[in-house]
């Protein structure tokens, strides 16, 4: 019995994506920073976000999973890790339910928010979860649509650093919006090497991605401009008014380069997933030697 607990475990694990997961943690760690520096720290908000950010976070993979198992997307030809509906790890049902579970908590957690930031609020938590269903799910899925780097960017960026920031400190500034652009564009490198990977299962599936719609070029190009212009924001901040302790961030950055250059010679599942694993890796430096770079500067 023991044994069948610790594989369910896994399963579920591994369902939660967790080389996906920095992508949830970085923008608060940054919104969070950015408050600190500006005098406005408040740790109770800080931490709700986190929750937050992480339970939308397991519950998007979740539906993701759900939905493109039942669509037939994920096959047995898949290149990365499997997928637990795909699979038969996981039943459809099941994976639903716990889709929803997941939502449905996270939204509650989300609440909390709402005497700290005001009821405005209510309309991102909303937003945050209908979009995490979505973004595979719907009659518009954002994902089959060309619209899942929008999502991503504007989602794990601008939203996440930027309510990071004003519930802690009640104002929104140019600052925190522009370091929430450059989360976003790192955080959705990941998505961009995940695409690559997946462009012949996806094209077969109809699912248009950016790079199933515009090519791999085209991809390899996104991924250096994002990964520039990350740095750029930088540049800018620390030219502003935060200090050259920013530029620590410019670490993480320029292994993203280097992993773009890495991306075309890419050709086996262990390429890809050394691929993906670097890009949240480039995110989880980011955030922290920049939120580092914010504090102590």
């Amino acid at each position: 019995m023991q044994t069948v607990r610790m594989s369910s475990f896994k399963i579920w694990l591994e369902a939660t994506r967790p080389k996906t997961l920095p992508a949830a943690v970085a923008p608060v760690f940054l919104g969070s920073a950015l408050a600190f520096s500006v005098g406005g720290f408040h740790w109770l908000a800080a931490l709700i976000c986190l929750v937050f950010a992480l339970l939308i976070q397991i519950g998007t993979n979740f539906a993701n999973d759900y939905l493109d198992g039942i669509r037939g997307t994920d096959t047995a030809a898949r290149i990365g890790p499997q997928r637990a509906v795909a699979a038969g790890l996981v039943t459809p049902v099941v994976m639903k339910r716990a889709t929803i579970a997941v939502l449905a908590i996270g939204f509650c957690v989300g609440l909390a928010l709402i005497p700290l930031g005001g009821w405005w609020l209510l309309a991102v938590g909303v937003a945050s979860v209908a979009c995490a269903w979505l973004y595979t799910g719907g009659p518009y899925p954002l994902a089959y649509n060309g619209l899942g780097d929008v999502f991503v960017v504007l989602f794990f960026g601008l939203i996440a650093v930027g309510c990071t920031f004003y519930v802690q400190t009640h104002t929104m500034t140019l600052d925190a919006l522009m370091l929430g652009l450059s989360c976003g564009l790192l955080v959705n490198n990941i998505l961009v090497v995940n695409n690559y990977r997946d462009v012949a299962e996806d094209t077969q599936a109809r699912k248009r991605t950016l790079v199933v719609l515009l090519g791999r070029k085209y991809a390899l190009c996104q991924y250096v401009v994002s990964s520039l212009l990350a740095g750029a924001v930088l540049l800018w901040l620390s030219a502003s008014s935060f200090g050259s302790w920013l530029l620590l961030g410019w670490l993480p950055v320029g292994y993203s380069l280097l992993l773009a250059r890495r991306l075309p010679a890419a050709k086996t599942p262990e390429d890809f997933l050394a691929a993906l694993k670097g890009s949240a890796q480039v995110v989880a430096g980011y955030g922290v030697l920049v939120s580092v770079g914010l504090v102590v500067g």
